[in-house]
């Protein structure tokens, strides 16, 4: 029996949502109970004063006590790490100060690749550390290190999601020895929220020794229960005396631009003021503000050709919409399949800041901007408020969004959402829903993880009809580590149109079923694990209840080595089908007529492990392809001379054969990236795509003065082709910019 695409949203779904979590909730309760007991700590206060140096040769450091022996979590869980680690933590009333001792007995072997603020050191040994400073099990604070001593900081939200484009305030130095590495870490009280009545905070830390691909935890140690999970944290005490201070900062900047124009040969200057501001309201509330933005430093997006009939997604990259981002993420997203198979297009965003400043791909001026992020009592709040300028081609507009979660038990929430505004000229809305997350790590007799999420969502536009204006869905999720698995239903009706939201696709009811079977050989051609994932996503049309495509896809072989190399292969097992009900331009002159496209593909992946000085990924698949057949090529070559430099070659190349017209589609990026130290980075970014036949060349500067105040310099360039495959450049606009910051603490 076919559902009505013309849902009650108010009484139907939010129904059985009630229901369903009245269902579980009692579940998750009871398993929350039966938890191990809790890894715990008390911090000394430092008893002299610290010399920030990376040797832990003070007085304070000798006295303190160690926190204990970290334990193995992967390959060997529950065991005893191959290598010694010695954790000490000390406070005083300003800083929370962490000093880590990590034994090699083959020191040369130490891999350090990386020394950039916010660079990537997944192929690095390093330290994890989470702060839970709340400890409502949901939300972190994250920091990590590698031995050159790159700071790298985060936020943590959910059970896994970490958001690594919030920078906070903090230092650190590190030091290589005959015996190991050692972190020295200093975290002002001043960078963190806490309540000012508690002395207990959530603690974990994390050692990583790549080349042996070993995790060691100082809390946890179980396959299931991956770092980010905040709930297995441990609990530190002692904090008390500390100084937050007024929780003030005020970071006043000056940026400024030169434009020179191909088209007319001028130049055009522009230089002006701004503010940002972050006070706490209370221990626990933050309010942000920021005054004639400026978002120069700002990273430019990835290049893609868009080979589907939907619209791309594009991360947030702009610091002021990326800060304590986890209050506004929504049930309607996510979850990610297992064995990383995309998310074909079924998410749904309520708010997505990229609307924000943005019209038809021509960046808006941002007026100022608030926002109002933390807790209230077990609430959490997000309130933002944005206006941006009038231009050429838009009004001036106003952006409200305001979002409530109310956390249940010990991992679970229920919350809503509203989001009014439109960032297309002449149009405005609203949107709103609720939604509900039910999780525990304690699921079952052997403590299993399960996730389950529901949602509702509609939407009202002027002019436009109510009807068939609502969104809802639901997923299950069971992400262990020996197996994994999900169920996912969504609907996405013709009418629904959240206007700083995004969705790819409308009209449509979707459901989706994964499951992945990863067993860990003990002693098999030295694999760390394999995988084996089955697939299928179904879209149905609403209005006509016909399938609008769907997708089975079988992976028999994706195998991880100790050594950090893999292999991956989809053997004529990869099934998709498309029903095109209009005509689709998928390349300029070939346009593929109405009908059914019923194909079948196979593929191999084959990748050699980062912590190489030369590595390697080769991605390539082939099979039909719409009308006719192709063959998919994607590359990536990377080469470090650690840990000053590296460079990165990426390809993606797609040669289709079509009865309507052959056609080629390629994207080259190139990043090379040269830090002087750990304050003081060099990066630049070059994309071309055959397409737009642009070639385009980013380069940054950053460097921290202190931390908290640094300057940026950027230049971008481009350049178009006269024809594709032509080396005849004409040269485009021409842009450099700075930004100087500092910020004020108070």
């Amino acid at each position: 029996m076919r559902i009505s695409s013309r849902s009650n949203l108010p009484s139907c779904l939010l129904g059985t949502l009630a229901i369903l979590a009245g269902g579980s909730l009692s579940l998750v309760h009871a398993q929350s109970s039966t938890g191990t007991p809790k890894r715990t700590f008390e911090v000394a206060r430092a008893t002299a004063p610290i010399d920030l140096d990376g040797v832990l040769d003070e007085a304070a450091w000798q006295s303190a006590a160690p926190m204990g022996d970290l334990i193995q979590r992967q390959p060997n869980p529950g065991t005893s790490p191959s290598e010694r680690t010695d954790v000490r933590l000390l406070h005083d009333e300003d800083f929370l100060y962490i000093g880590v001792v990590a034994f090699d007995s083959e020191p040369d072997q130490i891999l350090a690749t990386r020394m950039a603020r916010d660079a990537s050191i997944g192929a690095n040994d390093r330290i994890e550390i989470l702060l839970d400073t709340f400890q409502n099990q949901r939300n972190a604070f994250y920091f990590a290190t590698n031995p050159t001593g790159a700071l790298i900081d985060g936020l943590a939200f959910g059970s896994q999601d970490l958001n690594t484009n919030w920078n906070a305030i903090w230092d650190l130095r590190t030091s290589l020895t005959d015996e190991g590495w050692i972190a020295e870490i200093a975290i002002p009280f001043k960078s963190l929220n806490f309540p000012a009545n508690s002395s207990t905070w959530g603690f974990n830390l994390s050692r990583t020794i790549h080349r042996k691909q070993e995790e060691n935890m100082w809390s946890g140690g179980r396959l299931e229960n991956d770092f980010l999970q905040i709930a297995q944290a441990g609990e530190i005490s002692g904090l008390e005396g500390l100084k937050q201070g007024r929780g003030l900062d005020i970071r006043p900047f000056v940026a400024g631009s030169w434009v020179h124009s191909a088209a007319t040969g001028q130049d055009e200057f522009d230089a002006e003021p701004g503010l940002d501001f972050f006070y706490n309201l209370t221990p626990s509330l933050k309010l942000t503000g920021t005054v004639n933005t400026d978002f120069g430093e700002t990273e430019v997006d990835a290049r893609q050709i868009n080979l589907t009939r939907f619209s791309l997604f594009f991360p947030e990259k702009r610091s002021f919409f990326l800060e304590d981002v986890g209050v506004f993420d929504f049930a309607s997203t996510g979850p990610q399949p297992p064995g990383g198979v995309p998310s074909a297009g079924a998410d749904v965003y309520p708010f997505f800041s990229r609307r924000i400043g943005l019209s038809n791909g021509s960046e808006v001026p941002l007026e100022f901007g608030m926002k109002l992020t933390g807790k209230v009592g077990s609430t959490e709040v997000g309130l933002l408020g944005v206006r941006t300028d009038a231009t050429s081609f838009v009004n001036d507009k106003d952006f409200v969004v305001a979002r409530l979660k109310q956390n249940l038990f010990e991992q679970s929430y229920v919350g809503g959402i509203f989001a009014k505004g439109d960032s297309r000229n002449g149009l405005d809305g609203k949107t709103y829903g609720a939604d509900i997350n039910l999780s525990t790590s304690q699921f079952g007799d052997n403590n299993q993880n399960l996730v389950f999420n529901a949602f509702a969502l509609a939407s009202e536009r002027d002019g436009v009809n109510d009807d068939d204006n609502k969104s809802f869905g639901f997923s299950l999720r069971y992400p262990n580590d020996k197996w994994d698995g999900m169920l996912v239903m969504r609907e996405i009706q013709a009418n629904f149109d959240p206007g700083i939201g995004f969705v790819q696709r409308d009209n449509v009811r979707m459901y989706r079923g994964a499951v992945s079977y990863n067993p860990r050989p003990k002693d098999f051609m030295n694999i760390q694990q394999m995988f084996h994932d089955v697939y299928y996503t179904h879209f149905e049309r609403l209005d006509i209840g016909q399938r609008e495509s769907s997708a089975w896809k079988v992976t028999p072989l994706d195998w991880h080595f100790r050594s950090g190399d893999s292999i991956h292969a989809l053997a004529d097992i990869d099934h998709t089908f498309e029903r095109l009900f209009t005509p689709f331009q998928i390349a300029p002159g070939v346009i593929l007529p109405p009908g059914d496209y019923d194909n079948v593909r196979s593929g191999i992946v084959l990748a050699s492990a980062t912590k190489r000085r030369l590595s390697a990924f080769v991605n390539f698949g082939y099979g039909g392809f719409w009308s006719g057949t192709a063959e998919q090529l994607s590359t990536t070559i990377s080469y470090n001379l650690p840990p000053r430099f590296s460079f990165q070659l990426r390809t993606n190349q797609t040669f289709a054969h079509l009865p309507e017209g052959d056609f080629i589609a390629r994207t080259f990026t190139s990043t090379f990236n040269y830090a002087v130290s750990p304050q003081l980075s060099f990066s630049n970014l070059v994309q071309y795509d055959n397409r737009s036949r642009n070639l385009g060349w980013q380069s940054r500067v950053r460097w921290t003065l202190r931390p908290g105040s640094d300057l940026f310099i950027s230049f971008n360039q481009g350049w178009l082709a006269e024809d594709t495959g032509s080396l005849r450049l004409a040269t485009l606009d021409t842009k450099l910019a700075g930004k100087l910051q500092y910020t004020y603490r108070f």
